[in-house]
Parts: C-alpha cells; structure tokens; sequence
C-alpha cells in the first residue's frame, strides 16, 4: 500500500485565513497527513464534507452563521464516517461539555504544541478519543458529578448511611445513638443532613427509599 493511500485526510474549519494558514504550515511535514480542503464557515464546512469526505474535520467553534457545535452535530448524523476534532481557543465547561454531547471524538486548545495536535490527529484517525490536559479534567469532572446525580447514595457518608438504615428499621434517635454510641443530638443532626441530602422528609419516605436501593429487605421492614 502506497504512502498516499494512508494518508490521513483533514478538512481545516475556521473563519480566519491566517489560523487556516498556519494550521496547514504546521501539517505539511507529516508525511501521512494531508489537507484536502478548507473552509470560513459552518456552512461550507458541511458543503465540503460532502464533496471531500474527510477522515477528520478540524473545526473551531465559534464561526459566523452555522457554529461549530451544529456543524458537529450535522458530520455525525450526515457523514458519520467523518470524525470531528476540535481545535478552540475555549477551555470552559460549557463550551466542552456542549462539543462532546455533539458527538466531537476529541478537543484540543489552540494554544497546544504541535506534536499535541497530531497527537490528537493520529488518535482520533485511530478510533480513539483526545483531548487535552486541562480540557480532560473538565469532562472527567463532570462524568463523576453526573454518577453522583445519578446515585443519591453516593451523597451520603458511611455514617449516615447507617443512621438512613437504623431510622428505616424503625428505631428512634435513642436507640440509634445507644446502637452506634454517639450522642441523641449527633443522631438528630445526621437524620436531618439525610433527610436533606435525600429530599425526603418522612419516616416512610426514607424507608421506602432504603427498600428500593436494597439497603433493607422488605421482609425486615414487615417484621418492625
């Protein structure tokens, strides 16, 4: 297989010639990468993935008229053979979270050394995800904040997990605090920081939530 036919093939998209310049100066001396087209704005963009069939877009965010998040999201559902690698200015959450939920395989500042981009390039051509340092805390940061929302068990300390089952069970504050050995006010303040962190005000409320999570059997709470 010739050298030409592995080439991987980049369509560059940003409003400003200059950036468009200096990105293809950069790519020129990799051998197996090679820019086939570029374009100034989302729409072109989307024209000249149909024409060009890229392997990868690289594409800026923020363009006049169609941005870059609806260019992502129109490659993924129209040409989905074509993978989209962002190339920004922009390391905030919103603008990360929004690229990746689009479906772009990877996100990289505009600021990082060459080698980082091609990098990126050869990671994504691969099947594989990139993104920066700083740009990878932000997506894993928000992926644990998502799994927290999603288990409301993980709000609680293992302290107050063990009061939620007591209280469940049907024992009062006394008899928690006997159980555990801690005082009736601690108890009283770990129902409330439960009760709290759970939404859930009532006895039966609490207990119908340690059900559901399987932190007691309904066969215990028959048995109060």
């Amino acid at each position: 297989m010739s050298v030409a036919k592995t080439k991987i093939k980049i369509l560059l998209v940003d409003d400003h010639p200059v950036v468009r310049k200096g990105l293809c100066s950069c790519l020129s001396n990799c051998e197996h990468i090679k820019v086939v087209g570029e374009a100034g704005d989302g729409a072109e963009a989307i024209r000249k993935v149909k024409e060009l069939a890229p392997d990868i877009v690289l594409l800026d965010i923020n363009m006049p008229g169609v941005d870059g998040l609806a260019v992502t999201e129109t490659v993924r559902k129209e040409s989905p053979q074509t993978k989209v690698l962002v190339l920004s200015m922009h390391s905030n959450r919103e603008y990360v979270l929004r690229i990746v939920k689009a479906g772009a395989r990877g996100y990289v500042l505009k600021d990082a050394p060459t080698d980082e981009l091609i990098k990126a390039i050869e990671t994504v051509q691969a099947g594989d995800a990139f993104f920066s340092p700083s740009v990878a805390r932000i997506a894993l940061n928000q992926y644990v904040s998502e799994s927290d929302h999603m288990d409301p068990l993980s709000r609680l300390s293992d302290r107050e997990r063990e009061v939620l089952v007591h209280i469940a069970e049907g024992k009062s504050n006394k008899e928690i605090a006997t159980l555990l050995g801690i005082g009736v006010r601690t108890i009283e303040t770990h129902r409330e920081r439960v009760m709290r962190k759970l939404d859930i005000h009532s006895v039966a409320g609490l207990t119908k939530f340690t059900i559901a999570h399987g932190l007691i059997s309904l066969d215990s709470e028959s048995n109060r």
